[in-house]
């Protein structure tokens, strides 16, 4: 199965871990759109206001399909869980996240800046499904560091773990943008069909910006650098993307 449906919130999914989906594309009739804000808002908090968000556009809370979140500090394995578990609480009650099943089809990512950093994890951006008769894909792919999904510690599923030289970077980037082609062809896409590319890391990614980033497509709308860290110890790069019918910026 290459994704999910989704019917309550108006589009489908690649299923993933309990905390969330691969990604998510609008059904036929829906489009998603993207909301930033100015500042990020402390969960509790940016859980109450996009509620109000997707309410006010006459649309149910099932309609949230994605989400960026910014954490503190990268956490530990266990950390990271129990963050998620936290994190799912809400959606389960919003009627998205299933207990039973521990099936998500909200897509996420979640990075720690590296220099003024939140006090707590918030909500940097987050999407949601509208109405819509346009036939251009739409869509978020979740953010992905160099760990195969699924298994044992983070450790033991890491691209060269705790190595940062240039080669080992290079090598979890390739890693990364060939998990973002997966993803992007279980929703029916490439990147020829992104609105927007955004990379996570604290180490030089010049060294193959051009000739594995830029040479496969993956920054044909330009490329968003943010000085981040992925959300968990020993990952050192994250990346995702997205193609959007509108975007806008609340602040």
């Amino acid at each position: 199965m290459t994704t999910q449906s989704f019917a309550a919130g108006g589009y489908r999914f690649i299923p993933g871990q309990f905390q969330y989906s691969g990604g998510a594309a609008a059904e036929p009739g829906y489009a998603i759109e993207r909301v930033a804000f100015r500042n990020p808002l402390p969960l509790e908090r940016g859980f109450a206001q996009i509620a109000d968000i997707i309410k006010g556009r006459g649309r149910p809370l099932t309609a949230f399909c994605a989400c960026e979140l910014r954490s503190p500090a990268p956490f530990t394995d266990a950390g990271f869980r129990a963050f998620n578990e936290s994190y799912v609480a809400t959606l389960a009650r919003w009627g998205i996240y299933d207990p039973a099943t521990k099936t998500n089809p909200v897509a996420r990512s979640n990075v720690c800046p590296e220099l003024d950093p939140p006090a707590e994890p918030s909500f940097y951006a987050f999407a949601f499904t509208v109405p819509a008769t346009a036939a251009t894909p739409s869509f978020v792919v979740a953010g992905s560091g160099e760990a195969t999904e699924g298994g044992a510690s983070y450790r033991d599923r890491t691209v060269r773990y705790g190595e940062t030289s240039p080669g080992a970077i290079r090598e979890k980037a390739v890693f990364v943008l060939a998990e973002m082609e997966r993803r992007l062809a279980r929703l029916g896409c490439s990147w020829s069909h992104t609105t927007a590319a955004q990379v996570y890391t604290v180490h030089d990614l010049y060294p193959f910006l051009a000739d594995e980033i830029v040479r496969r497509g993956a920054a044909r709308a330009g490329l968003t650098w943010h000085y981040c860290r992925p959300p968990v110890q020993g990952l050192e790069y994250e990346m995702d993307c997205r193609g959007v019918a509108a975007e806008y910026c609340l602040g």
